[in-house]
C-alpha cells in the first residue's frame, strides 16, 4: 500500500498531525476562511475524511473586518489525559503591514467533533504557536516573536513560556529557546521529546519556493538548541523538477508500530516540467494553494531523515497498518436536502446565519438572502467549496428576480476579495433581466463580455451556470434548460487564482487558494434572495 501525495488536495496548509490510539488526525490552516480550521481524519495515513470544522461560532472566532491573509494561521493540534487541545492564532492584521496583530487561543475537547471549549486567551507576541506536553506534566507555549522594527528581520526567534492547564494561563517568563538557521524566516514551531532529546522543528526561507523545515535538538528544553549539521531536513527548492514544491512547515508522528512520518505543507505548480517555475508572470503558479503530503522518517545519528530524500516524494510507502477507507463527505452533486450545509462548504470572515443563508425556508433549495459584494471585508453571503483539482466540472442553477443592476446572483471562482471571476444573473435598463460576468484581479476590475450582455427570455425561470476547469484555464457556460449549455466566449487563467500570481504582480497574497461556489448580492441593501436547487463539483482526473 502506498500514500499518493498529497493526501489533502486543494488548499490544506500548515499541517499539524497527531495520533490518538489507533486514529490519526490532521488540523489545518483555514485564514480569513470560516469555520476555523480543518481536522481530518485517518487510519492508516493513506485514506483520509472530513470530521470536523471546530472553530464554528463568533465566541471562537470573531473575524470580521480581518484583512485578506488574516485569520487562523497554522493551528496546533495535540492530544493529552483524554482531551484534544487547538491551539490557534486570529491574524487581525493584512500581510501588507510592519506590524501583526495576532492573538493566540487555546480550546479543548474531548470529542473531535466538539463541543469545544470557550477560548482561553495565550498571548500576542507572534503566531504559529504550538502547545508541547512534557512528559513530567508540564505544558509549554512556543511561537515566534513578530519583530516589527525597520532594519530588523521579523523573525526575532522561537520563544517558550510555561502554560498552566490548572490556572488556565501561561505562567513564569518566555524565554527565546532558538533563533534558526541561516536560511532565516524561522516559524511553524513543534517541539517533541524523543530519546532523550527535544527536537524544535521550525518551518523556515518562507512559504514559496524557498520553503523548507529546519531541526534542532537539546538535552534541557530550555536549550540551548544545537541545528542539525545537514539542515534542511526538507525541501524541494534544490529539485525544481520535483512533483512537490514549497515544501516545509511540518510535524511529526510515531505509529502504534513505531514508524515515524512526517506531515508537511506542499504545492503543484501548473507549468511543472514545461516553464521556469520560478520565473515571474505566469510561471510557477499553484492555484490550488499550499496542499498536505506525508513522508516516510528514518533516525540516522539521532536526527530525522526523509526516505527517499529531502525533496519529498509523490508516492511513499504506507505503514504497516491494515487499510481503511471511508465514505465520501463529498456527494458530488449536492441537492440540498439536509438542514444543514455539507461540511465541505466555507464562508469568508462570517458565519452563515439563517438571515443569509438557510436550507429550511424553501426545501431542496439553498436561499441566500442578498448581502455585500464579493469586495467587502465584512457579510457576503457567499458559500464555497476548494479547488481541489485543475480538472473539474463544478456547476449550479439559480432562480433569481433582480430589479436592479446592484442585485447579482450566480457561480463565482474565488481566492480573495481582490482576486475573482462571476458569472451571474443580474437587471439591465433595457434587456431586463440578463447575464453578465465580471472579473477581478489585482484590484483591478474587468468585464469579460465587453457590454455584450447575455438577456434571459421571459419564459425561463431557471438559469444554470457551469464551470470547467481544465488546466490553464477555466470557462464559463450558461443554460436555460440545464441540458444544452453555452459556453461564454472568454478563457480565464486558472494561475491568476493563485498566491504566485498575485503576489508577484504587487497584490496582497500568500496564503490561501481557489474556491468555487455561490453568492447573492445586493447592493440596494434589501436582501433580495436567489434560490440554488444544487451545487455540483465533480473531480475529472
Amino acid at each position: 500500500m502506498k500514500i499518493q501525495n498529497p493526501v489533502l488536495p486543494g488548499y490544506n496548509p500548515d499541517p499539524s498531525i497527531v495520533r490518538v490510539g489507533d486514529d490519526y488526525y490532521i488540523a489545518t490552516s483555514t485564514f480569513e476562511w470560516f469555520p476555523g480550521v480543518r481536522i481530518h481524519h485517518s487510519k492508516d495515513l493513506v485514506n483520509w475524511e472530513l470530521v470536523s470544522l471546530p472553530l464554528n461560532t463568533t465566541k471562537l472566532l470573531d473575524m470580521k473586518g480581518n484583512g485578506d491573509g488574516g485569520g487562523i494561521w497554522a493551528p496546533c493540534l495535540s492530544y493529552c489525559d483524554g482531551m484534544f487541545y487547538l491551539i490557534y492564532t486570529d491574524m487581525k492584521t493584512e500581510d501588507s503591514s510592519a506590524f501583526r496583530d495576532g492573538h493566540n487561543y487555546l480550546t479543548t475537547a474531548t470529542d473531535i467533533k466538539g463541543p469545544w471549549s470557550d477560548p482561553i486567551y495565550l498571548n500576542s507576541s507572534g503566531f504559529d504557536p504550538s502547545l508541547f506536553h512534557d512528559d513530567d506534566g508540564r505544558k509549554y507555549l512556543v511561537n515566534p516573536i513578530w519583530d516589527h522594527r525597520i532594519g530588523h528581520h521579523w523573525s526575532y526567534g522561537i520563544v517558550m513560556q510555561e502554560y498552566s492547564h490548572e490556572q488556565k494561563k501561561l505562567i513564569g517568563k518566555p524565554k527565546v529557546i532558538w533563533k534558526g538557521t541561516p536560511v532565516g524566516m524561522t516559524e511553524g514551531p513543534h517541539l517533541y521529546k524523543i530519546n532523550g532529546y527535544y527536537y524544535l522543528m521550525c518551518a523556515e526561507g518562507g512559504t514559496d519556493y524557498h520553503h523548507s523545515e529546519a531541526i534542532a535538538r537539546s538535552k534541557d528544553i530550555w536549550g540551548p538548541y544545537e541545528a542539525d549539521p545537514q539542515s534542511p531536513m526538507l525541501s524541494a527548492f534544490y529539485t525544481p523538477d520535483n512533483g512537490l514544491q514549497k515544501c516545509g512547515h511540518a510535524s511529526l508522528v510515531e505509529t502504534q508500530n513505531g514508524e515515524w512520518y512526517l506531515a508537511h505543507l506542499t504545492s503543484r505548480p501548473l507549468e511543472l516540467g514545461r516553464k521556469p517555475i520560478f520565473d515571474i508572470g505566469i510561471h510557477g503558479t499553484c492555484p490550488l494553494g499550499r496542499e498536505t503530503a506525508i513522508q516516510k522518517i528514518e533516525w540516522v545519528d539521532g536526527w530525522p531523515r526523509v526516505v527517499g530524500g529531502r525533496q519529498g516524494s509523490l508516492e511513499v510507502e504506507a505503514p504497516n497498518l491494515p487499510e481503511v477507507k471511508f465514505a465520501p463527505t463529498w456527494p458530488g452533486r449536492d441537492d440540498f436536502d439536509s438542514e444543514e450545509l455539507n461540511i465541505h462548504y466555507q464562508s469568508l470572515r462570517v458565519p452563515l446565519t439563517e438571515q443569509m443563508v438557510t436550507l429550511k425556508e424553501r426545501p431542496g433549495f439553498l436561499r441566500i438572502y442578498g448581502h455585500e459584494s464579493l469586495a467587502s471585508y465584512h457579510t457576503q453571503a457567499l458559500v464555497a467549496r476548494r479547488w481541489r483539482s485543475v480538472n473539474f466540472d463544478a456547476q449550479t442553477s439559480v432562480e433569481f428576480k433582480p430589479e436592479t443592476f446592484q442585485q447579482l446572483a450566480g457561480l463565482t471562482c474565488i481566492y480573495n476579495r481582490d482576486n475573482f471571476t462571476f458569472a451571474y444573473v443580474t437587471w439591465d435598463e433595457e434587456l431586463g433581466r440578463c447575464i453578465d460576468v465580471i472579473g477581478r484581479s489585482i484590484k483591478k476590475y474587468y468585464a469579460p463580455l465587453g457590454g455584450k450582455l447575455i438577456k434571459i427570455p421571459e419564459d425561463v425561470t431557471t438559469v444554470h451556470f457551469k464551470v470547467e476547469v481544465r488546466g490553464e484555464y477555466y470557462q464559463y457556460f450558461y443554460s436555460f434548460d440545464g441540458v444544452n449549455f453555452t459556453a461564454i466566449d472568454y478563457k480565464f487563467r486558472s494561475g491568476d487564482l493563485s498566491d504566485d500570481h498575485i503576489q508577484r504582480n504587487g497584490g496582497l497574497a500568500f496564503f490561501t487558494g481557489a474556491f468555487v461556489g455561490v453568492t447573492c448580492i445586493d447592493m440596494q441593501g434589501t436582501h433580495l434572495n436567489a434560490d440554488f436547487d444544487y451545487f455540483s463539483y465533480v473531480d475529472k482526473e
